[in-house]
């Protein structure tokens, strides 16, 4: 086990004066604090003691219901029997290394990849096969050779508005990708946190309902209604649900019962559909200001694409940047922050000339002037 990286860096944004470009932290503003209050009135009414009970491992059955629903949205179909809550997406992470992963089996993951899920993967202590990506993402081409070459116990993948590139894999590459996983009976964990979060373009099928019998979906509440509740679902093939539901049993038992019912009243009441479009109007704004305040400040040297959705914007600056020592310069002296994007490597000392940058948390002046800032720093070091 080792210390986050980002949760190491987040403790020098909360120096004064700092502005913040590294951490994947939703806004406060995201969250339906106008609601709350009205929430917890209907758990105390309809759920009553029920909500502050021990439950079953499986998940508060209103909230399993209510999920059914959502993932129709998706184009994902299910029964309440067979989704699973979590607390957060983390946890299913988690479970899924305990029952799977003993040390040197291989686990397939993208080039860069989420730090968080290498975190959970890293005790059980697994080696890595890195799949190369383009604008994107995966490229099926590659995931195939590292199947055949290193059969890994499986593939972790973010499809849409990825950590930390926010690259989103095209409809004809998850169908590649769901085709291989059959083919050559291998296990897709799909990662999908920031799926609902687009501000362009149209809404793209997840992976899960072209394999499902060879994929595990990860879903969380964290980026639409509220993160410190820490409540996350995923979708199974039945074997491997059963094991991981004994896996959480020995964690911590069951995800907050209070957090479930107010998720459960939150889809029930119809509130999500009407609170994406809030997410979205604070968001997308803030992308725009960021991505435009790049093409300003930053040398022509560094090369980014604009996502269509999610919280991130990867740059990448020439071959010899150290975006590590930059870091060390921007903070020191400039009071900005951002992540490193070597850290998103399992492969220790790539991407060094990378960077990630957030834009939920700040407004459009405040990101206009930290990149600003930024791009001083480059050019003094």
């Amino acid at each position: 086990m080792g210390a986050s990286a980002i949760r190491e860096i987040l403790k020098v944004v909360s120096r004064p004066g700092m502005v913040s470009l590294a951490g994947g932290i939703p806004s406060p503003q995201a969250f339906p604090m106008e609601l709350m209050a009205e929430l917890t009135a209907s758990v105390l009414e309809r759920h009553g003691e029920t909500a502050f009970q021990y439950g079953t491992t499986e998940g508060y059955m209103p909230l399993r219901e209510a999920l059914v629903g959502y993932l129709h949205t998706l184009g994902i179909e299910s029964t309440a029997e067979k989704i699973n809550i979590t607390s957060g997406s983390q946890g299913t992470l988690d479970g899924i290394a305990k029952i799977l992963i003993s040390p040197g089996d291989v686990i397939a993951v993208e080039a860069p990849t989420y730090l968080g899920a290498l975190q959970s993967f890293n005790p059980y202590e697994p080696t890595y096969a890195q799949i190369e990506t383009d604008a994107d993402g995966v490229i099926p081409e590659s995931m195939e050779e590292v199947i055949r070459k290193s059969r890994p116990k499986m593939v972790y993948l973010v499809p849409t508005f990825q950590n930390p590139t926010g690259r989103t894999i095209p409809l004809e590459r998850r169908k590649q990708i769901a085709q291989i996983a059959i083919r050559t009976n291998t296990l897709v964990i799909e990662d999908d946190p920031y799926g609902q979060l687009r501000y362009e373009g149209e809404f793209i099928s997840p992976i899960y309902p072209f394999a499902p019998d060879h994929v595990i979906y990860c879903g969380t509440m964290s980026k639409v209604f509220s993160p410190g509740l820490r409540v996350g679902f995923n979708l199974a093939p039945a074997l491997l649900a059963e094991w991981m539901v004994k896996a959480k049993q020995g964690v911590d038992l069951h995800t907050s019962s209070f957090s479930q019912a107010l998720a459960a009243e939150f889809l029930n009441g119809g509130h999500l559909a009407r609170h994406i479009p809030k997410i979205i109007d604070l968001y997308k704004p803030r992308l725009n200001a960021l991505v435009q305040a790049m093409e300003e400040s930053l040398p022509d040297t560094y090369t980014w694409i604009k996502p269509d959705g999610g919280m991130f914007v990867w740059a990448e600056g020439p071959e010899d940047l150290d975006a590590v020592a930059l870091y060390a310069v921007a903070t020191q002296h400039y009071n900005v922050a951002y992540v490193p994007g070597t850290y998103f490597y399992a492969k220790p000392g790539s991407g060094k000339n990378t960077m990630r940058l957030n834009f939920t948390m700040a407004d459009e002046a405040t990101l206009k002037s930290a990149v600003g800032k930024l791009g001083e720093a480059i050019r003094t070091t």
